[in-house]
């Protein structure tokens, strides 16, 4: 596989996080691209319609597992070859999953185990929620959820912005960060969640509650990406946030979801700073 495979990957599965992704320094690009792919492997396992929840379990326990046998041998290492014999039996998991071993050798050596332990801890984290069936009754339950597949994100993106130049951020705001995007997916998503079972929304909570959880978040995701120095780790944040803020706005004012033109209009704006 050349690197370039990564990128088309990228690609299908986030137009917009391949645009801030794709810009990167190229060592940072590689470590970036290795963390969003592995946790979007893991992402489609949780998320898929026709697995069932032992099976979820069990898949994202064994690449935690298997995540957590990585060596200094890595760029040859069996597991990516464990990993895709196992995951190609699901012929209904998408290429992002299936390849996930082979995501993990995307970064350089020096921050490589850092990603395998984030992607570790969060897939065996994702099994503990599918078995309990996403159940969130209370708000700390819906922060111990945001936490587990999303803010501890944000302190992954923090190691990795101190591990290329140094920058050091506020950690609780990086949680915030991770958070307040999660929050407005939740909001975003709500529809098709219901549809499919699955409440993320805390008992007794409206949407309006949950744009105040999301809104509270994002005001320190706001102050986290402005802490940050000029450069490619405050470029990279500054586009989901942007994007996010204005999801909030059109989901308060009752529309579904932003627009595809004022998508195109957020990214093409900031990308020509």
């Amino acid at each position: 596989m050349t690197y370039k495979g990564s990128l088309e990957i990228l690609k299908e599965t986030s137009r917009t996080f391949y645009i801030p992704i794709s810009t990167l320094p190229k060592d940072l690009q590689e470590a970036v691209a290795s963390a969003y792919l592995c946790m979007r492997a893991i992402d489609e396992i949780e998320d898929h319609p026709q697995l069932g929840k032992s099976t979820k379990a069990a898949l994202l326990r064994t690449i935690s597992l298997n995540l957590q046998t990585m060596g200094d041998s890595y760029t040859a290492s069996s597991t990516t070859d464990e990993l895709l014999a196992v995951l190609s039996k699901y012929e209904t998991l998408p290429e992002v999953t299936t390849r996930i071993g082979e995501w993990a050798i995307l970064a350089p050596e020096t921050i490589a185990p850092r990603i395998w332990e984030a992607t570790s801890a969060m897939a065996d984290r994702m099994a503990y929620w599918v078995e309990c069936g996403w159940k969130i009754r209370t708000e700390g339950d819906l922060n111990g959820y945001t936490f587990s597949v999303a803010g501890s994100v944000g302190l992954l993106l923090s190691d990795l912005w101190a591990w290329y130049d140094g920058t050091q951020t506020n950690r609780h705001q990086a949680i915030g960060f991770g958070r307040g995007l999660q929050a407005v997916n939740i909001l975003r998503n709500r529809t098709d969640d219901l549809t499919r079972h699955v409440d993320f929304f805390p008992q007794g909570w409206s949407s309006e509650t949950m744009q105040r959880y999301a809104r509270i978040n994002l005001s320190l995701a706001d102050a986290y990406t402005n802490d940050l120095p000029k450069g490619p780790a405050r470029n990279f944040c500054q586009i989901p946030l942007a994007l996010a803020h204005a999801t909030l706005d059109v989901l308060a004012l009752g529309q579904a979801k932003l627009s595809r033109e004022a998508v195109i209009g957020i990214v093409d704006k900031l990308s020509a700073r």
